[in-house]
């Protein structure tokens, strides 16, 4: 796979016939290795190795309804009372973090309203803290940990 500008951690993978499966932790199951998912795995093991952020407040594809359409954020952090806080979304190694990939963090946040909105493709991390009363947001030079959210 990529090297990535996350840290390393023990990574468990399986195949199943001639595809490879990755553990995700939060869901408690293997699931395809996509370049994507790869890596979703290694920013979740940053955000709860590192970051201090609770497992048990992260979920993986989670779904949303808007009206008819489904829409699928890639992971959300809850607080501890199941507000959303944060929305994250990733791309693979070789997907520029285009304006495109905001506009659709943006739309899965105009159901959500979250604090804080993290686009990765396992190179480069935005992380934006959202100012409602404001209507702005404000780039963050680090991912915060999670006391500091």
């Amino acid at each position: 796979m990529y090297r990535l500008n996350l840290p390393q951690y023990e990574i468990k993978i399986t195949r199943r016939g001639d595809k490879p499966y990755i553990l995700d932790t939060l869901r408690r199951k293997y699931v395809s290795l996509t370049p994507e998912e790869w890596v979703r795995q290694h920013f979740v093991n940053f955000l709860v190795g590192h970051k201090g952020y609770p497992p048990a407040l992260l979920a993986n594809e989670v779904e949303l309804r808007a009206g008819d359409k489904k829409l699928r954020c890639d992971s959300v952090l809850y607080d501890k009372t199941a507000r959303p806080v944060m929305i994250i979304e990733y791309k693979a190694p070789t997907i520029a973090l285009t304006q495109r990939v905001f506009d659709q963090i943006s739309a899965y946040n105009m159901l959500l309203h979250v604090d804080y909105l993290i686009v990765s493709n396992g190179l480069q991390h935005y992380c934006c803290r959202m100012d409602y009363g404001n209507n702005a947001y404000t780039f963050l030079t680090d991912i915060p940990g999670y006391k500091d959210l």
